[in-house]
């Protein structure tokens, strides 16, 4: 017997136990309360406190990705290793939530192996779309003074400093695309949100949670969470998102991490 097809965004997901729409809004919040709604509420008190500082946000940092420890390399890896641990559990929250109600919920969200080739594909091509415009709206926000300097990779220099940049860029791919898409987007239309209520209500969370970086932050994630939405309700496939946001995080990270002692405009 064939598996049927997920349905498609379009229509309304049939929850047991789960007739009302109060129920999904209610579980949302909560999720999001312990993950990146949460981070949204740091990021808004972070804009205030940088807005209210003397000097322009220009002529601030925002460093990521910092050594707890630099002077213990060991602790420090410790510490770095249980954050990104830790950092995925909303995410398998989101997913077990789900498939407590759909046994097939990581299917229906494309978050499997059934398309590797094709989803890395496009994957890499998202990439490319948002990552490219993305460094020279970075470079613009700073000139006109609305985005801190991002100092993305600023961890102790120790052997293990790659690899753990590239699982924390792994860590919040996962976290990132599963809650707010995958979960999100399966959550509130069966809850009856339209399909741009959803794509924008979650494309304006994501920026949110990047306010901490400036304004030029948020309006930067804004645009990628609208892009990477839509094309997750044309493929249902949470993959390809996860695979292009590792991409752009570990470009991010790690070339920072090589290059910011050669190139003076990062």
């Amino acid at each position: 017997m064939t598996a049927s097809a997920p349905p498609s965004l379009g229509e309304h997901t049939a929850y047991p136990g789960r007739v009302t729409r109060r129920p999904l809004l209610i579980e949302t919040a909560l999720v999001l309360g312990v993950s990146l709604g949460a981070s949204a509420i740091w990021s808004v008190l972070r804009i205030v406190d940088l807005l209210t500082r003397p000097g322009s946000i220009a002529a601030q940092t925002t460093s990521m990705n910092s050594s707890i420890t630099p002077d213990r390399p060991w602790l420090d890896l410790a510490y770095q290793l249980v954050g990104i641990g830790l950092g995925v559990v909303p995410a398998l929250l989101a997913v077990f939530l789900l498939q407590r109600d759909e046994a097939h919920a990581r299917e229906s969200m494309g978050l499997d192996l059934r398309s590797p080739g094709r989803d890395l594909l496009r994957g890499l091509g998202l990439a490319a779309i948002i990552g490219l415009p993305g460094l020279g709206f970075y470079l613009a926000a700073r000139a006109m003074g609305i985005n801190t300097t991002v100092a993305a990779a600023n961890l102790s220099g120790a052997w293990w400093t790659i690899p753990v940049l590239i699982l924390a860029a792994a860590q919040n791919a996962v976290l990132e695309e599963v809650v707010m898409v995958g979960y999100l987007f399966s959550r509130w239309r069966a809850a009856g949100l339209g399909r741009w209520q959803v794509i924008l209500g979650s494309a304006l969370i994501r920026g949110g949670y990047h306010l901490y970086q400036g304004f030029g932050g948020f309006l930067g994630n804004v645009a990628m969470g609208v892009v990477f939405g839509w094309v997750y309700t044309r493929t249902r496939r949470v993959m390809p998102l996860v695979l292009a946001h590792t991409v752009l995080d570990v470009v991010a990270f790690v070339g920072y991490a090589l290059l910011k002692d050669r190139l003076g405009w990062l």
